[in-house]
């Protein structure tokens, strides 16, 4: 299963990229939530919820304070979206794991 961890992330990071610099289609954007799930279910282990969760939260409210600055490029702007888009998938499957296991305990 880590290989598939992997690849998931690699190859959301690549679509992330390529849509961001490219006109998004609406399957891009399916498929960057389906790995981003993969990504959470596979990847990120109980040690590493929290840490996770810590980035996850902090890339996506810089993500929001950036869009605002038009220095930093429509491409860049895009991009940073698409990849949020990734983040926001693995991420909502980490919360639930972890909520499910403190609410068990």
């Amino acid at each position: 299963m880590g290989n598939l961890g992997r690849w998931a992330f690699l190859i959301g990071l690549l679509v992330a990229v390529v849509a961001g610099i490219i006109s998004p289609q609406r399957w891009m954007f399916g498929l960057l939530a389906a790995l981003g799930v993969v990504v959470g279910a596979v990847n990120v282990t109980g040690e590493e919820e929290t840490p996770f969760l810590l980035a996850a939260v902090a890339f996506l409210v810089s993500t929001s304070a950036l869009a605002g600055l038009p220095l930093i490029g429509a491409v860049a702007t895009q991009v940073i979206a698409r990849i949020a888009t990734f983040v926001s998938a693995a991420l909502i499957v980490v919360a639930l794991r972890t909520l499910f296991r403190i609410a068990k305990d």
